[in-house]
């Protein structure tokens, strides 16, 4: 399995979109990372309850969803299109239900392409489902069960790319986010998500070498996201988001590790640092992404992308007609704006990443670690680091100084408040151990045993498998 310990991609004149030293080749002919970045459509249902008697309706649904849309991209002149199919937690706990909407996409595309020459991939991200027991479990049971049976059936129905957005470790980092406890959040992050994520891709990858099928990968969307989401809506500090950003790359990096290859999560704005490290290609979000969530990076995260993705819309009319064909358009339009940059030559390509970076790091410190110059720096700092904990350890302090430098270079702004947690932040970063035994024991008495199993975590007593 690779091992990370420099980067991939070192000189920023190379760190731009559409590009990666890793280039993805798919079957059919369409290259993620080879030049060209290509519109990522995901879409869902409307508010509606999942059962046997209303999947007639939501298979309809699906087909409509992706015939319009691949209309769609064809009338656009799309150069190639990934489509990712985002499973609701009722489609991963009915494996079959996800599968038959998986075999209605994969239909569609492959008629596409047939009788339109339209190149394309199929994304499928079963649901996280293992939250949903509490203290969830992590490694056995019925949901652990119905997931891998779902990333199984998926396989065989017809996905190109697996991935998933999962949780090990969120039940304490939501306590930890909202406490500004950056010892809790380096504990989930640093110990329980990357001992999980090691359990879960090994398990992920056996079954896409199985069905000859790509393991892509992960989101830290449940810890990193969650945080910018809060901030947006001002429950905690927009320079605690930032650093929970960067401290969220270990855990990401280690499904490449275990063997992802990408296209990265869309969702997973540290796919920023990951393309640095691992040269894989990385899809990414931003303002045409405001269909799911409000965010300060919509530009900023264009900048390195080589997918171009909406995060999720429903299956709503608009005036302009259905929200996923509407979606398709706009995607169209941005990534069109990108390849034409391409195409006049990397002076264009990297003045349009700038604008991008600039237009938006002034403006909230979470955009300032997602520039390309900061990301690339901090992310050499990261892998200088062998485990998870220590990378971890080394990016909460990494970035913490390079929030300070910026404010004080005047790179953005910060109110008094901001600069006071920016204080408190880096006492909690100084005094994380060096020893990652040290540190478990350290945190692990002071955890409820009601709200997480550690042995899940195979941490304090054997772990259940």
């Amino acid at each position: 399995m690779p091992t990370f310990d420099h980067l991939a991609i070192s000189d920023l004149d190379r760190f731009v979109f559409g590009s990666a030293p890793r280039p993805l080749v798919l079957g059919d002919g369409l290259i993620i990372g080879g030049g060209d970045v290509y519109p990522e459509l995901n879409f869902t249902l409307p508010p509606m309850t999942i059962s046997a008697e209303t999947m007639p309706d939501a298979r309809a649904q699906y087909k409509e969803m992706i015939g319009d849309a691949v209309s769609r991209a064809v009338t656009l002149h799309a150069p190639g299109l990934v489509v990712e199919f985002e499973l609701l937690p009722e489609l991963t706990s009915t494996p079959e239900w996800g599968a038959e909407i998986t075999a209605i996409l994969r239909q569609a595309l492959d008629t596409t392409a047939r009788e339109h020459g339209l190149r394309s991939a199929l994304r499928v991200t079963p649901n996280d489902v293992r939250e949903f027991t509490r203290p969830p479990v992590m490694r056995h049971g019925p949901r652990w069960d119905e997931m891998m049976r779902s990333f199984d059936l998926c396989a065989a129905a017809g996905a190109d790319l697996l991935s998933i957005e999962s949780t090990g470790g969120k039940e304490v980092h939501d306590e930890a986010i909202l406490g500004g406890d950056l010892m809790l959040s380096a504990f989930a992050l640093g110990v329980l998500g990357s001992r999980d994520m090691t359990y879960l891709w090994d398990h992920i990858i056996e079954i896409a070498r199985r069905h000859d099928v790509i393991a892509s990968g992960d989101s830290a969307c449940g810890f990193a996201n969650t945080a910018m989401v809060l901030a947006e809506q001002r429950y905690v500090p927009r320079v605690w988001a930032a650093v929970i950003r960067v401290m969220s790359v270990p855990r990401s990096l280690v499904a490449f590790e275990r063997g992802a290859v990408g296209p990265g999560k869309d969702c997973a704005y540290e796919g920023v640092y990951l393309k640095a490290i691992t040269g894989y290609p990385m899809s990414l979000e931003g303002a045409e992404a405001a269909c799911a969530h409000p965010s300060p990076i919509g530009n900023v995260a264009r900048a390195v992308a080589d997918l171009w993705s909406n995060e999720s819309v429903q299956n709503v009319k608009l005036l302009g007609g259905m929200a996923p064909t509407v979606s398709l358009e706009q995607l169209v339009y941005a990534t069109r704006t990108m390849n034409e940059a391409t195409a006049r030559g990397p002076e264009a390509v990297r003045l349009l990443r700038d604008l991008w970076s600039d237009s938006d790091r002034r403006h909230d410190p979470q955009a300032y670690v997602l520039r390309p110059d900061v990301a690339l720096d901090l992310a050499g700092r990261i892998v200088e680091e062998d485990t998870p904990y220590r990378r971890m350890r080394r990016a909460a302090r990494e970035a913490l100084a390079a929030l300070r430098r910026g404010y004080q270079e005047g790179a953005f702004a910060l109110s008094a408040g901001e600069v006071h947690w920016l204080d408190r932040l880096s006492r909690q970063a100084e005094a994380l151990p060096d020893d990652e035994d040290a540190f478990i024991d350290r945190v692990a008495g002071q955890l409820d045993p009601a709200r997480v199993r550690l042995g899940e975590y195979g941490i304090g007593v054997a772990a259940t498998r």
